[in-house]
């Protein structure tokens, strides 16, 4: 193959263990992934769910730390629950320590928590059908909006600030982190951080705000397939069609994710995957993340639930390698993407690194 391929990780938690054993688990992954080939190690930011990444800073500094040459970064900070200045210093820090290997993923998720709370119900959306292109589903879009509204949700969103406080605007904000680390904003240059050619990467996952913003200041954009199966293309597309040049980008440059699971047969890679649907489940009727159900014990789902999660389950690639690579081919050829990071959650750690090695040795990484 011939694209990079890199690797999301949100530091799950298994049924039966804890959350420092899912770091533990994660600081091995990226050793190996380093010793595989891939080319950056993302983290993601959750919050009050049994996942362990809930500071990825922090995480970021411990990966690199325990590295020498891959690229780590943030997939992404929610800059709806913190400043620019507190972006561009701490990564900045982070970049002296490690130059030319930190990579700043930022995105809207905490904003998008305060919209909903306030959103009012609209016309019904027109329905759409599903799609399959050479292994590649584009199923209806799920409505992210009412599970946004969960009571839970808005609660754990308001203790995620200063009370009172209001974030700003996602594009001002990313304007800021910017002027900081460009050394041009009118309070100041961000120390550590100015110099240390930081730059960020922004996350979406629909023809929204943050395709937008990525595309007018030139920044390389990543779309979360894995997330929003169904409208991740369309924000590739706003997100080239409205692409400005800047000085750290002359083209654009589009990354996209796939959760995926691989085993050395088909049969053992869906034993494997068979408590994905449970945990998506766990998600989006309960408002956060449960531990990772083992397959070798979970209850099936019923029919009611398998429909809450049928876009998710879906559009997992799971299989031996050369299915799944067939299928992260065809994603790239549809999307056009220059890079794919995957996400591969397994009830077991060795599963989930056998699932990373096997795929990067058919990639040719």
């Amino acid at each position: 193959m011939t694209i990079p391929l890199s690797i999301l990780d949100l530091a799950p938690i298994s049924a039966g263990s804890d959350a420092a054993t899912a770091l533990r688990n994660t600081v091995d992954l990226a050793r190996h992934a380093e010793q595989w080939g891939y080319k950056r190690y993302w983290v993601a930011e959750h919050h009050f769910v049994a996942v362990a990444s809930s500071s990825p800073a922090v995480l970021v500094g411990q990966i690199a730390a325990a590295t020498e040459k891959i690229r780590v970064g943030t997939a992404a900070v929610q800059l709806g629950h913190t400043t620019a200045v507190a972006v561009a210093e701490s990564f900045g820090t982070l970049a002296a320590f490690h130059p030319g290997r930190i990579d700043l993923g930022v995105g809207r998720s905490g904003q998008k928590r305060a919209e909903a709370a306030n959103a009012v119900s609209g016309a019904p959306r027109t329905p759409r059908e599903w799609h399959e292109t050479d292994g590649v589903v584009i199923p209806p879009p799920f409505d992210i909006v009412a599970l946004l509204r969960n009571p839970r949700l808005q609660a754990q969103a308001a203790v995620l600030q200063q009370p009172g406080a209001v974030a700003p605007d996602f594009a001002d904000q990313v304007d800021d982190i910017l002027a900081l680390i460009d050394g041009r904003h009118p309070v100041g240059t961000a120390v550590p951080g100015a110099g240390t050619g930081l730059t960020p990467w922004v996350f979406g996952s629909s023809k929204g705000q943050s395709a937008r913003v990525a595309a007018a200041r030139g920044l390389p954009f990543v779309a979360s397939y894995h997330i929003t199966p169904a409208t991740a293309l369309e924000a590739i597309e706003v997100y080239r069609n409205g692409f400005t040049p800047s000085d750290r980008l002359a083209e654009p440059y589009v990354v996209v994710s796939a959760d995926v699971v691989v085993a050395e047969d088909e049969a053992t890679a869906r034993h494997l995957a068979k408590t994905y649907g449970h945990w998506v489940h766990s998600i989006r009727a309960g408002g956060g993340a449960a531990p990772y159900p083992d397959p070798d014990d979970a209850a099936p789902l019923t029919a009611e639930q398998q429909e809450l999660v049928r876009d998710r389950t879906a559009t997992q690639f799971v299989g031996d390698p050369d299915q799944v690579a067939h299928r992260l081919a065809a994603l790239q050829r549809l999307s056009g993407a220059d890079e794919l990071v995957i996400t591969s959650v397994t009830h077991r750690h060795e599963d989930r690194l056998r699932s990373h090695r096997l795929i990067a040795e058919r990639w040719g990484l």
